[in-house]
């Protein structure tokens, strides 16, 4: 009579899975040009409301003003 291991299965192995997390065997690494350009425009879209969000905590600290002295502005 044969005793038959309780260990998981080959395919199921950590070592397995860990490997087809980091290195996918085909076809990895290419993404379709629209993602790309999606994910550019919402990173950028959200980069402007986060900062128009907090444009006063920035200006406070001067990280976000013109630059100019308000005296020499034009009234």
């Amino acid at each position: 009579m044969q005793i038959q291991s309780k260990a998981l299965p080959q395919s199921s192995s950590p070592r397995r899975s860990f490997r087809s997390l980091t290195a996918p065997e085909q076809g990895g690494g290419t993404y379709h040009p629209l993602l790309v350009v999606s994910v550019v425009v919402l990173l950028t879209l959200f980069a402007i409301v986060e900062i128009d969000l907090h444009s006063a905590q920035l200006q406070a600290i001067g990280l976000l003003g013109s630059g100019i002295n308000p005296v020499f502005l034009s009234p």
